[in-house]
């Protein structure tokens, strides 16, 4: 007799193959690009997805829409929760759980879980490729295998730990790094960026590092204003609480591993060290801001226009990234305003190592490109 948590496990999976099998089967029908590349790319689109996703299941309070993991009261989906769900809902009608937030957290993770298939699919098919660039595809796909599983760790964790604070931040800087990592691969085993790349250098890595490091510190602590609620702990803007520096808590603020709501020593946390969250990542924000701006400029004057191209695509994004911001202070938090902020941030962390490589922006007009074929 199966158990029934490898029962559970065994239906998760189940739905994970079914929802990862139709990507899989859209692309194989496709022509132009190697299956390899195709997927690649794919991956990329998804995990930005999932990244929003995960933004809205978030900001929506749906992250205990479960309070179990991985599936749902024992179960791989809420409707046959559904008795259980009712009840929790009943007893707390504005509570963390909720029907329409059980389906939020299920569907998140359903997501994860398919994009984690495609990453085992990466890995097959980098054994099968041939050529200079097999090693390459090999090493690349098994670190991102490595990396999703930690992932999904901690996306464990922000269950079982109830949306500690340290949990939940780390679980986006960690969804950003596989992005990111996920952006490199792709382009490294494209063969478009591969040829472009032979046209002319790119900038300075160095400067686009710096670039990166100092985009994921502010990301952090964006993250960190998020989950500690502090977003609102300046109503006001440009001063915060009526003063450009108000009154401080550092050590409380920034103590990371503690309770959601609580301070260092177990009681609620003050609102001074919220104002601290709040206030350190607007200065941060200003800094992150003139990086950008210089490392765009730089681009905008490169002689090549794929350089230049991204460029302009940081300084636009730069531009929502300050609209938004200030927007969920001045409208109070708005949703929608909320994921663009954390869309915005995603698709800057593309442009830079999209930038890195010097590649050509061509195939955002969706015309295929004939890769190199694997046997």
């Amino acid at each position: 007799m199966i158990s029934e948590s490898a029962l559970l496990v065994l239906e998760l999976a189940g739905i994970a193959f079914v929802f990862a099998g139709l990507p899989l089967a859209y692309l194989a029908r496709r022509k132009g690009l190697d299956i390899f590349q195709k997927l690649n790319w794919a991956v990329v689109f998804l995990t930005f997805d999932l990244i929003l996703f995960g933004a809205f299941t978030r900001l929506s309070d749906s992250g205990l829409g479960c309070p179990d993991w991985p599936g749902c009261y024992g179960t791989s989906n809420p409707w046959r929760a559904m008795e259980e769900i009712r009840a929790a809902e009943v007893a707390m009608p504005t509570g963390p759980v909720t029907v329409f937030k059980a389906w939020v957290e299920m569907i998140h993770r359903y997501l994860a879980m398919s994009v984690g298939v495609l990453i085992i699919a990466q890995v097959v098919l980098a054994f099968k490729q041939i050529g200079a660039q097999r090693r390459l595809a090999i090493q690349g796909s098994l670190f991102l295998l490595v990396l999703v599983c930690l992932q999904g760790a901690f996306g464990a964790w922000t269950v079982t730990l109830k949306l500690q604070p340290i949990i939940v931040s780390m679980h986006l800087i960690l969804a950003l790094i596989l992005f990111s990592s996920m952006v490199w691969f792709a382009q490294r085993n494209d063969s478009k960026t591969i040829s472009s790349k032979a046209q002319g250098k790119s900038l300075p890595i160095t400067w686009i590092a710096f670039a990166t490091i100092t985009l994921l510190i502010q990301i952090f602590l964006g993250a960190w204003v998020s989950t500690n609620y502090a977003v609102l702990a300046c109503p006001d803007f440009p001063t915060c609480m009526g003063a450009w520096y108000p009154t401080m808590d550092w050590q409380n603020a920034f103590y990371l591993w503690r309770e959601l709501g609580q301070a260092k020593s177990g009681e609620v946390i003050p609102m001074t060290a919220l104002v601290t969250i709040h206030w350190t990542h607007r200065v941060g924000a200003i800094f992150a801001s003139i990086v950008l701006l210089l490392l765009a400029i730089k681009a905008l004057r490169h002689s090549q226009s794929n350089i230049s191209f991204w460029g302009k695509a940081i300084l636009g994004l730069l531009a929502l990234q300050i609209i938004t911001g200030i927007s969920n202070v001045v409208f109070q938090w708005p949703l929608v305003a909320a994921l663009l902020h954390t869309g915005g941030a995603a698709a800057i962390l593309f442009c830079l190592v999209r930038l890195s490589a010097g590649s050509d922006c061509s195939f955002f007009s969706g015309r295929d490109v004939e890769g190199q074929r694997s046997s």
